[in-house]
């Protein structure tokens, strides 16, 4: 089968030859250890052998991508080859001695050849999928068109032999008509042109894409790659376009007396518009990976965000009592919207949609967020006495999670993005905050900024914002909320737009906004994700007394809890 140019597939080489010296067969395999290609004779020949008998041989098509070759900007000698966990930058060994004591290192090549894989597989999609449909779309507006020409004519026609038969009598109505049809074809045919180009630029935006994702692989910025694969590589979704519906002829009855129904009329169909089929991905989405369905929830979220905005008021919408607390200090969000709230004298209490009580612990949790919900539906609370984490099962078994030795855990957020757990601490006069992974393992430590100063005084709530910002609240003697990126870089803090600013409970939402309580000020702040102030979303004057905690539903409404009442306020704010 003969393939023209823009047919034949990116992975596509004239004859693939074993890498063995003196050997011209063909390849078939690759040994990823070696990075060398193999026939099957040099294959077998290669499991064979004493010293490389444990490689790792695949299939070709399966082989993992050898890591460029890229030297150290610092140490201009030796070859970055290795991923520094907690920094998240690429280094070489030299630096992880020098740079990154006690920090933990991942094969860069790797890391490297996992997000080659995502490259080719976007890429694959592309041209399996988006590229294909995109242009079996356009192929059916063309269609369209020329169908639409020969309706046209169609009823051109009937119209003439219709006023062929009342002569130069019917001459004006059938003048007024035939230009009504045409003004209608010419709004269809535009409409159609429209679709075109709508098509026309989404294939090229694919096409573009492609490119993209091909310059990506030969890229030599390993951060740079990684971060550009993670964050900007998404798919616009294909655009929905409406088949046009033509209108229909209908003969008139003869009549002097009513010339213009004697001739008749063109009627456009009271007819939804059909929207063209798009034919499903089932066959992409069984093969897609962990990361590939991340990144397709990652895409659902984004289509109901691009759904939202801030509204122009704040609407009360319901309110209840919640039994066995004093008072609100803490909201976390349980599974099928349940709730867990802590006031300031350790109740911890599960509620239901209807604010009736499902459970009840007693802690020695005070006026901190020292409470969270897991991915898995898990609550973890912290013991600042016994400097333990522990963690309440779905079927109720509590046991000792993590224990974090000389630190006094208070604060607590379970990542909704990749599982890991976020903890405000202190010890002494010192406090950080430590990310653990889903397992309970210390990956991360942040304690000061890149100046050496400390970031944080008492962390005593935490959240995460969507785009993996770090956001916490401070107290005693540094009053202000504290945001840092991923990787612990201090982005900014906010210290309120009053003298007197007390932070206390915050919670983000899914367009990114970080909400705050201002205890003092009795005001909730609401912020853009890069520490923007937008305006004061309640104030004393919408009956805030002393707010101290905030969570945003499934329904992206807010709650809040205050500190002189256990009565939960639902607001609906954006629309």
């Amino acid at each position: 089968m003969a393939f023209s140019k823009s047919q034949i597939p990116f992975t596509a080489q004239h004859y693939l030859v074993c890498g063995t010296e003196d050997c011209e067969e063909n390849c078939q395999f690759y040994c990823n250890p070696c990075h060398r290609p193999l026939c099957e004779q040099c294959r077998d020949e290669h499991q064979k052998s004493s010293e490389t008998k444990n490689h790792e041989v695949v299939p070709y098509q399966q082989r993992k991508r050898q890591l460029p070759e890229v030297k150290c900007h610092i140490h201009v000698n030796r070859y970055v080859d290795m991923l520094c966990e907690q920094c998240q930058v690429p280094v070489c060994s030299k630096c992880a001695i020098k740079d990154h004591g006690r920090h933990t290192f991942i094969d860069l090549e790797t890391v490297y050849a996992e997000n080659c894989v995502i490259c080719l597989n976007e890429i694959n999609k592309i041209e399996e999928y988006f590229l294909p449909t995109s242009q079996d779309l356009l192929k059916s507006t063309k269609t369209d068109s020329t169908e639409i020409k020969k309706i046209m004519e169609s009823i051109r026609t009937s119209m003439r032999a219709e006023a062929e038969s009342l002569k130069g009598m019917v001459d004006a109505v059938t003048s007024d008509n035939i230009k009504q049809v045409n003004e209608q074809e010419k709004s269809l045919l535009q409409l159609l042109n429209s679709q075109d180009k709508k098509y026309n630029d989404y294939i090229s935006y694919l096409n573009e894409l492609v490119k993209k994702c091909h310059g990506y692989l030969s890229f030599k910025n390993l951060q740079i790659l990684m971060n550009e694969i993670t964050k900007n590589l998404k798919i616009d979704l294909i655009p929905e376009t409406t088949k046009p519906v033509p209108p229909v002829f209908t003969a008139g009855q003869y009549s002097k007396e009513d010339v213009t129904k004697l001739l008749g009329r063109v009627i456009v169909p009271d007819t939804k518009p059909e929207i063209r089929k798009i034919k499903p991905m089932e066959s992409l989405a069984t093969q897609l990976k962990p990361a590939e369905k991340q990144r397709k929830q990652d895409r659902e979220k984004s289509d109901v965000k691009q759904t939202l905005s801030l509204s122009s008021s704040v609407t009360k919408v319901r309110e209840y009592t919640v039994p066995g607390v004093h008072n609100v200090y803490h909201i976390s969000l349980g599974k099928s919207g349940r709730l867990w709230i802590s006031d300031n004298n350790g109740n911890l209490v599960q509620i239901d949609l209807q604010g009736n009580q499902l459970q009840k612990i007693q802690t020695n949790g005070r006026y901190q967020g020292y409470h969270t919900v897991t991915q898995d539906g898990d609550l973890l609370f912290t013991d600042n006495k016994n400097k333990v984490i522990n963690r309440i099962t779905v079927d109720n078994t509590i046991t000792e999670f993590i224990k974090t030795g000389d630190w006094t855990p208070f604060s607590i957020h379970s990542s909704h993005i990749n599982g890991d757990i976020l903890v405000g601490m202190i010890k002494g006069r010192d406090a950080k905050v430590t990310r653990y992974n889903k397992t309970g393992k210390e990956i991360q430590n942040i304690q000061r900024d890149n100046k050496g100063q400390e970031l944080y005084k008492y962390p005593h709530f935490i959240t995460e914002n969507i785009n993996g910002d770090i956001c916490t609240s401070n107290y005693l003697n540094k009053y202000d909320v504290v945001v840092v990126s991923k990787s612990g870089q201090h982005m900014f803090s906010y210290t309120g737009q009053w003298s007197k600013f007390n932070p206390y409970g915050i919670c983000t939402d899914l367009l990114g906004h970080i909400i705050v309580c201002n205890g003092m000020g009795s005001t909730v702040d609401i912020l853009d994700q890069g520490g923007q102030f937008l305006y004061l979303l309640l104030t004393e004057q919408r009956g805030m007394i002393g707010p101290r905690s905030l969570c945003v539903d499934d329904e992206n409404n807010l709650l809040v809890g205050q500190y002189n009442t256990n009565t939960v306020t639902v607001y609906k704010y954006l629309q």
